[in-house]
């Protein structure tokens, strides 16, 4: 999503809380979305893989990728790329950003 797009930032935790390598769920007017940090920053995406909905979070991040923890289907997080079937449907992603010690999600 472009940053141009956003209408609201969304408070997701504070930036202490979201250790590299790790990911946090997200729960907004009913979405769900995964908030990662990673060796390259911090990253939003949907929360749900793409190709039978299970949560994310309840995976892991290896480096770039976020593995979902119920087909090993594999996704870019930058990007939301599908890397790895069963998935074939990209993730949404979402703008991060950074302020005051917290990390928000731009939603539309």
């Amino acid at each position: 999503m472009d940053q141009s797009a956003v209408t609201r930032w969304e408070p997701v935790c504070g930036e202490a809380e979201l250790v590299e390598g790790d990911m946090i769920r997200f729960d907004f007017d009913g979405k769900a979305y995964a908030v990662y940090h990673t060796k390259s920053g911090f990253y939003a995406t949907e929360g749900l893989c793409t190709h039978e909905q299970a949560s994310l979070v309840d995976g892991m991040v290896e480096g770039d990728v976020v593995v979902c923890p119920k087909h090993n289907s594999r996704f870019h997080i930058p990007t939301g790329k599908a890397q790895r079937i069963p998935a074939k449907i990209d993730l949404k992603t979402f703008p991060v950003k950074r302020e005051g010690g917290k990390v928000y999600i731009g939603v539309a």
